[in-house]
């Protein structure tokens, strides 16, 4: 195994478990200001997250669910206007500090802080959002403990598509075998083992639970904290309970098959 140099992380219900109580309510919150009578509750938006990006999240919606509505001539104008509404009331709810990272994050950020393995993020949501994110719920300053950041538009095609991963390792310098990747989502494990990228721990959540993690090197609840350890769905569990950089390096390879 190639010495471990790098972790990268997506975002959105991988370092905090944002889609249910922080995107969803930020879309319907710029829905309603817009004067449209959309809803997305709990259950169709598990559905809308087959889809990365939250403008093509809105376009996919109105191809298969609300055929009905009468378009704009400028579809994708207005569509970018809504999104760019529901990322202002996203960075409020995060200025709210209304969602806390997940169990065990912040802990292992700061572990490989402390021993100089490198941070990066690969995700599908926006810049603004990240920064939102990592403002309220790290120290002044914590946007910088990650070197690159790999957000939004900033390549062609979004998870499951490898592009994101192969942005971020070139930015790096690293190669595929030097990082351990942490996902939360099927798409996720697809764009980095695209990517070239075998070692990739996930972590689920409610929306992902069901999804199949076929070719993760562990299937974990979370990352584990004292007192709340990170119980495995498939593949070894930290025997003290947290994932930390020497489970991470006593990884070996990834699972046969982890379908849920």
């Amino acid at each position: 195994m190639t010495g471990l140099q790098g972790l990268i992380f997506d975002v959105d219900g991988t370092l905090a478990d944002t889609e249910r109580d922080g995107h969803r309510v930020a879309f319907n919150r710029a829905f309603a200001e817009a004067g449209l009578d959309w809803d997305w509750t709990v259950e169709l938006y598990a559905q809308l997250l087959s889809v990365t990006g939250g403008k093509e999240r809105i376009l996919y919606y109105l191809e298969n669910y609300n055929t009905g509505f009468e378009r704009p001539v400028d579809l994708t104008g207005f569509i970018a206007g809504l999104h760019r509404d529901k990322t202002g009331h996203y960075m409020a709810l995060m200025a709210e500090g209304a969602i806390p990272l997940r169990p065990g994050v912040r802990r292992l950020l700061e572990e490989a802080r402390t021993a100089g393995v490198r941070l990066a993020i690969a995700t599908t949501t926006t810049p603004e959002n990240v920064e939102a994110l990592i403002e309220s719920a790290l120290p002044k300053g914590a946007m910088d403990w990650f070197e690159v950041v790999g957000a939004g538009d900033i390549v062609p095609h979004k998870k499951p598509a490898a592009d994101i991963y192969i942005w971020v390792l070139e930015k790096m310098g690293l190669q595929a075998s030097q990082v351990i990747v942490f996902e939360d989502s099927a798409h996720g494990l697809t764009a980095a083992r695209g990517a070239g990228i075998e070692r990739v721990v996930v972590t689920v959540n409610d929306y992902t639970r069901a999804q199949d993690f076929s070719g993760a090197l562990v299937v974990l609840e979370n990352l584990g904290e004292p007192g709340m350890p990170a119980g495995s769905l498939f593949g070894r569990a930290p025997s003290d309970g947290v994932v930390d950089l020497a489970f991470l390096r006593g990884l070996t390879g990834p699972l046969e098959a982890t379908a849920l």
